[in-house]
């Protein structure tokens, strides 16, 4: 755990109690009935709860294509050294 000093936590609770301020004041100045629809918007996507895992994907499947000008180099050709005798 991370010790802060007194100064940094009478700060942090003097922030914490202007954002709670802020807030409040930014909430009383909310039309109502727009309060209430973005209320029942939150508690419907509670209630949705969180989106299920993206499908596995194969070993070595990019996800996203490359970008342009970025695309992978092909592979080089292994072509048979002549010696010279």
């Amino acid at each position: 755990m991370t010790k802060r000093s007194r100064y940094e936590r009478e700060q942090r609770d003097a922030s914490n109690a202007r954002v709670k301020q802020i807030t409040a004041e930014w909430e009383r100045a909310v039309p109502p009935d727009r309060a209430a629809a973005f209320a029942q918007q939150v508690e419907a996507a509670r209630a949705r709860g969180p989106l299920p895992p993206k499908p596995d994907m194969a070993p070595g499947t990019i996800p996203n294509p490359p970008r342009p000008g970025n695309e992978p180099r092909p592979p080089k050709k292994e072509e048979t050294r002549r010696t010279r005798y």
